[in-house]
Parts: C-alpha cells; structure tokens; sequence
C-alpha cells in the first residue's frame, strides 16, 4: 500500500457530507430518500458543491439502493464516484464507478488522487464512521432537514463508544450547541 492518507491541509478535503433528519437519520428504511424532498436549500449551495467536489465514495447498501451515478446534485456533478465494497464481483458495471474491494483508507487515498485537487465526499455512514475513527475525516458537513422520521440509517451509530466532539467550523462560539426550533407543520 502507498503512503497512508492523512488530514489534508489544503486542496481537496475529505467532507462526509450529509442531508440528516432531526432525529438523525440520513437514509429512512431500506436506504429510502424520498423523504428528502421539499425542503429547499440556501441559494448556490448545491452549484458550490458541484463546483469543490472531485470525487464521491459511498458504500455498496447505499448504491444497491440508488445505482445511478446521474442522481448526484439532481444531475448537475459529473466525475468518479467509488463504490467500495466486499463483492465486487457481483456488482454490475456502471460507467464512471469504480467497486474497490479495500482498506477504507486505501480507499480514500485511491478516491483522493482522482479528485485531483478537489474534495471527496463521503457518502456512507459506515464508511464515514470507520474514517472518523482513523482520523481521516477533515470535515463533517450536515444539512439539517426538518423532519422525524423514527427510522431508518442513522449517521453515526456507535454503541459503547466514546462521544466524538466536534468544533464548529463557521463560528468563532467554542464547541457550542446549535438551536433549532420547531413546530408541528
């Protein structure tokens, strides 16, 4: 194996990047999204996200339930995506993915050099997770959207593991709590 990734400095981050229900659930049931639709976003987001973005990384549960590299940005991002998996050989090629059957973080250092320059977003929980814990996430970029829906994939589920405390990155607040308020629609 090459150099082992590490933090990045500068150039492309690695940006586990989720729309997360207020209960915390990234995906419903069975990786269901279509709960996820409605809630507009700040204007320019997804077309700065098209822009940073040089690569995606997700997990095999997440493609199986939505194989279409198309779908990324409602279309607008084109470039590689990586599927990393422990079957490749019964994946079905799909032009622009590539199935890795790896490390994660040989995973991310494989996703890193085709991003050349630009971030690698994350879009697995599993995966994020694993890459949290080895220090190889530079970022964790959420979308809160409100909604609860009670079920489903929960973005980071760890059971017996220690609290993971974050700094906010768009504030100049120490780690403080972020408030939302709410009402029955």
């Amino acid at each position: 194996m090459d150099a082992k990734p590490r933090r990045q400095a500068t150039g492309g981050k690695v940006l586990w990047h989720f729309t997360m229900s207020l209960d915390g659930f990234v995906a419903g049931p069975d990786h269901a999204m279509d709960w996820m639709t409605g809630f507009p976003s700040r204007p320019g987001l997804i077309d700065a996200y098209v822009r940073t973005t040089g690569a995606v990384l997700g997990g095999r549960d997440g493609w199986d339930a939505c194989p279409d590299p198309g779908a990324i940005y409602g279309g607008a991002w084109r470039g590689p995506l990586f599927v990393l998996t422990h079957h490749p050989e019964d994946a079905r090629p799909v032009d622009g993915v590539t199935f890795l059957h790896c490390d994660v973080a040989e995973a991310v250092r494989i996703a890193l050099a085709a991003a050349d320059g630009k971030n690698l977003e994350v879009f697995s929980p599993t995966i994020g997770r694993q890459l949290l814990e080895r220090g190889l996430i530079d970022e964790i970029d959420l979308h809160i959207a409100p909604v609860l829906l009670g079920a489903g994939i929960r973005l980071f589920d760890n059971p017996g593991g220690t609290p993971v405390r974050l700094a906010q990155l768009d504030s100049d607040d120490c780690p403080a709590m972020v408030n939302l308020r709410y009402r029955p629609a």
